[in-house]
């Protein structure tokens, strides 16, 4: 299920689609790469502890507007609270938004959250435009989720308006089907 079409975005990128790679610095500074979760995954930090861990993942890819708003907090705060089903041998969650990582290191503090938030701030919107997700109008990214196979292909794809709340079950289901 996708949203298109609305003003100031791009179409976003397709169930089928390889996903784009990007690299991030987390809300503790670490830099974070999709590729490092594909299976054979070469390229890591020199020296990163637990590189080898992270191969062979699916990722659950969240994009959020902003922290310490209502709606985001709210769903943040819902997949905290189911993490053993996005964060396992299996899957990685990692949740993306354009706020500095020194924003998210307190808005992670503050809500418990206990999974990367990734920052999209410089240059702004980057990945989130990759994504097809990025609302130019606001200067956000719009509410997206890209479930990712150990491959790199989105197998599923929501895209919300800024709004309007995801349904956590439907991440669950997809990621059941993988």
């Amino acid at each position: 299920m996708t949203e298109t079409g609305r003003a100031g975005t791009a179409a976003p990128i397709a169930v089928g689609d390889q996903a784009p790679d990007f690299s991030l610095k987390d809300n503790h500074g670490r830099t974070v790469r999709l590729a490092d979760f594909r299976g054979g995954a070469a390229g890591h930090d020199a020296g990163g502890a637990g590189d080898s861990d992270l191969e062979g993942k699916n990722v659950v890819l969240v994009f959020y507007p902003f922290a310490f708003t209502g709606v985001c907090a709210g769903e943040l705060g819902a997949l905290r609270d189911a993490l053993p089903a996005f964060v396992n041998d299996d899957t990685q969650l990692l949740a993306v938004s354009t706020d500095s990582i020194h924003t998210l290191r307190i808005f992670a503090e503050q809500e418990g959250l206990e999974y990367p938030l990734l920052s999209d701030f410089w240059p702004h919107g980057q990945t989130a435009r990759a994504y097809g997700i990025f609302d130019e109008d606001k200067g956000c990214a719009l509410r997206g989720t890209f479930v990712i196979d150990r491959t790199g292909i989105v197998r599923w794809s929501v895209v919300n308006a800024l709004p309007d709340a995801r349904d956590l079950d439907q991440y669950v289901k997809a990621l059941a089907a993988l």
